[in-house]
């Protein structure tokens, strides 16, 4: 799904990975750890909101539907509409839960689109 800024045309994922996220009133939010990909189909599932902890201890990550982004070329970074406080009440997980077993993972991907209203897109 392409947003505003058409962020949808090819990128790489290693360009993806490791960009800022700032919220629309310029704060930075986080960064990309990683962007999640369907094996089976065609689609991006979400990015990987690496948020909070300190040098990397106790940092969450929260899935975000890509659909929610959008890449703003004069801050070379990514724009959700969300405030800090809505990304820290987001459901997060630790890395690793973001690929563990498929029953396991339909319920974070459901539940990561439904708390940033988002139509499910498989």
């Amino acid at each position: 799904m392409a947003t505003a800024s058409g962020h949808t045309t090819a990128i790489l994922a290693s360009k993806v990975k490791g960009t800022t996220v700032y919220n629309t009133t310029g704060e930075k939010i986080g960064h990309i750890e990683d962007v999640v990909l369907d094996k089976t189909s065609d689609r991006i599932m979400f990015v990987a909101l690496g948020f909070g902890g300190l040098m990397g201890i106790g940092e969450k990550f929260y899935p975000v539907p890509w659909s929610v982004l959008d890449f703003d070329t004069e801050k070379d970074g990514y724009i959700v509409p969300l405030s800090k406080g809505e990304i820290d009440e987001a459901p997060a997980y630790v890395l690793d839960d973001l690929t563990r077993a498929d029953s396991d993972f339909d319920l974070i991907r459901r539940q990561s689109y439904s708390y940033y209203e988002v139509d499910r897109d498989w």
